[in-house]
């Protein structure tokens, strides 16, 4: 039976829950691209099932940020995922703080043990400063899913090394993130 694995490309595209900016380019557009790539990768392997919270590039999620959030944790439990992941660009009034890492509802915990594969596959693909598995209780999709779930920090979108890593190559985070899930299950 195939693991049924949630991804949420993490914000609107505008208005409500719209994501953080930098450099000329959205939150939100890197996390689809990066969202969407990863589920291609997924679908490619049968030992996954996928389901996107966003299925195109303009798809909006509720009509506030309590309601976004709401819908992204409503149609992975109705689904009845295995794992929620939420894909994310940090942002900062320092340009200079760069870097991935991943939070978790708790540690330890399942989430945290895939968090820190995926972080590792990340930072080892992309290159990226490692800046740990974190964890963050008050974070609603990690506190309101039924099943592991983890959020990912990308980079720093307010970062002109980071935002580059992420608008120029989204297929090697998704390969990152991808290759940290299959390290975590060890499937050889």
């Amino acid at each position: 039976m195939a693991i049924k694995i949630f991804i949420d490309q993490g914000h609107n595209p505008e208005g409500v829950n719209a994501g953080a900016e930098g450099f000329g380019y959205r939150e939100q557009d890197i996390n689809y691209a990066v969202g969407t790539r990863l589920a291609e990768l997924l679908e490619q392997d049968d030992r996954f099932e996928v389901k996107v919270s966003r299925t195109s590039p303009t798809d909006s999620l509720g009509t506030s940020n309590a309601t976004s959030l709401a819908a992204r944790v409503n149609m992975a439990n109705e689904w009845d995922a295995d794992y929620f992941i939420s894909i994310h660009a940090n942002a900062s009034t320092n340009p200079n703080q760069n870097g991935t890492e991943v939070y978790v509802y708790r540690d330890p915990s399942v989430a945290a043990e895939l968090a820190e594969d995926v972080l590792e596959g990340i930072v080892e693909r992309m290159g990226t400063r490692n800046n740990g598995v974190r964890v963050n209780p008050s974070l609603y999709v990690l506190r309101r899913t039924r099943m592991p779930a983890i959020l990912v920090e990308l980079g720093y979108i307010t970062n002109a090394e980071d935002v580059r890593k992420m608008t120029e190559d989204p297929w090697g985070f998704a390969q990152g993130i991808y290759n940290g899930i299959v390290d975590y299950f060890d499937f050889d």
